[in-house]
C-alpha cells in the first residue's frame, strides 16, 4: 500500500475543495492558511482528515463499502499459506496425464473432499480446463456450483459481494453475471449466509485461480432436490452463456460407504451415467439414503445445462477413491471421486 505524503495530501485536500473555493480570496483563511503551511497546527490536523479519507477510498468504490469474503476451510480443507496451497494445486495439476478433448470445454466436474484426498482428481478438471482454455480462449466467467451439507435454503444462493479472497488472492466476483442469472428466476438469489462454514464450492476455487487467473467468479449453493430448482438454474446459466462466455464447474464427491468394492463398483456405473448424460438413471439411482453424488444437485444442473448447449457426451478423465490411495480406509470409510469435463465443437 501506498502512503501519501502530506504534500500529496495538502493537494488533494486543495482538488477536494476546489469546487467550493476556487480562489485563496474565497477560502476560509484557516484553511488557506493551514493549506500554504502558514499555520501548521491546522495543517496538520488537515492532513490527517485526509489521510483517513484516502484510505477509506481504497476500499471503497461508488461510496460503499467493499465486499471481500474470505474462505473458510484455509488450513483445513486445504493449505493456508499461498506458498503451500499454490505448490499443492499445481502439483495436482503437474500430475494430471490427459486424455484429449476436443472442442471447447462449457463444464466440468470435480471432487470438494479435502485436498490430500480429492486434489489429485479435481487437478484433472482444472488442468483439462487450463489447457482448453489456452487453445480455444479464456472463459470471462467460471461458475462454480456447490450444496449445502448442512441444509440450505430452497432454491440457489450465490455468493454476494465484490471478490472472496483465499490464501492465493483475491477473484473478483462478478456481479453482472450474477445479476443475470437472478433475474431469470425467482428460485435464485444472492445471500452469502448459505455460504458461511461450507466447503463444496469454495473449495473448487484455488484451482480456479490457478488453472483460469484471468476469469472472474460466480459461486451459487443449491439448496435443494427439486428438479424445478435444476431447470431453472440451467436455464439461467445457458441465457448467461449467450452474453458472455463461461464454465460451469459442478462439485460433488461420489459414493460415501465401507466397502471399498461397493464404492468402486457403483462409481463406475455412477460416472459412465454422468459422462453420458442420463440424467433419469442418476434420479433414479440416487436417494438420500443412497448418494451416489453428494452433489447431485450441480450435476444434474450441470447435465442439463450441457444439453443445451449441444454436448452430447462426457469425457470421464480420472477415477479414484480413497481406499485406492489410502487403504487403511477400507472397511471403514471409504469416499469416491471423478473427473469428467464436457466440450462443444467450436
Amino acid at each position: 500500500m501506498v502512503v501519501p505524503s502530506e504534500t500529496s495530501l495538502r493537494l488533494t485536500l486543495s482538488g477536494l475543495m476546489s469546487p467550493f473555493f476556487r480562489s485563496p480570496g474565497r477560502c476560509p483563511g484557516l484553511v488557506y492558511e493551514a493549506l500554504s503551511g502558514r499555520r501548521p497546527f491546522f495543517g496538520q490536523a488537515l492532513v490527517g482528515i485526509v489521510a483517513i479519507l484516502w484510505f477509506a477510498a481504497l476500499t471503497c468504490h461508488g461510496g460503499e463499502q467493499q465486499v471481500i469474503n474470505k474462505t473458510y476451510g484455509s488450513g483445513r480443507w486445504f493449505p493456508g499459506s499461498r506458498a503451500e496451497l499454490v505448490t499443492a494445486v499445481e502439483g495436482y495439476m503437474a500430475s494430471a496425464e490427459l486424455q484429449p478433448v476436443s472442442g471447447r470445454i462449457v463444464g466440468g466436474i470435480a471432487p470438494h473432499a479435502g485436498y490430500v484426498y480429492s486434489g489429485p482428481v479435481a487437478g484433472y478438471t482444472f488442468r483439462a480446463l487450463q489447457e482448453n482454455a489456452a487453445r480455444v480462449g479464456m472463459p470471462e466467467v467460471v461458475v462454480i456450483l456447490g450444496f449445502n451439507h448442512r441444509g440450505g435454503l430452497p432454491g440457489v444462493s450465490l455468493m454476494d459481494g465484490d471478490a472472496i479472497a483465499t490464501p492465493i488472492g483475491e477473484t473478483a466476483l462478478d456481479r453482472e453475471a450474477g445479476s443475470v442469472l437472478v433475474a431469470a428466476s425467482d428460485r435464485i438469489r444472492f445471500d452469502s449466509r448459505p455460504h458461511e462454514g461450507e466447503h463444496s464450492a469454495e473449495n473448487e476455487i484455488p484451482f480456479a485461480q490457478v488453472a483460469l487467473p484471468e476469469a472472474r467468479l460466480v459461486v451459487g449453493l443449491i439448496g435443494d432436490h427439486d428438479m424445478e430448482t435444476f431447470d431453472a438454474l440451467a436455464s439461467a446459466l445457458h441465457q448467461l452463456s449467450q452474453r458472455t462466455r463461461i464454465v460451469v464447474v459442478a462439485s460433488t464427491d461420489l459414493l460415501h460407504d465401507a466397502s471399498y468394492e461397493r464404492v468402486s463398483h457403483t462409481d463406475r456405473t455412477t460416472l459412465q451415467q454422468i459422462a453420458d448424460l442420463d440424467e433419469r438413471g442418476l434420479r433414479n439411482a440416487w436417494s438420500p439414503a443412497e448418494q451416489i453424488c453428494c452433489g447431485i444437485g450441480p450435476v444434474l444442473t450441470l447435465l442439463k445445462y450441457a444439453r443445451l448447449q449441444g454436448v452430447e457426451s462426457g469425457t470421464l478423465m480420472k477415477y479414484r477413491n480413497s481406499g485406492d490411495d489410502h487403504p487403511e480406509s477400507r472397511g471403514s470409510w471409504v469416499v469416491g471421486y471423478g473427473s469428467v469435463v464436457f466440450a462443444v465443437d467450436e
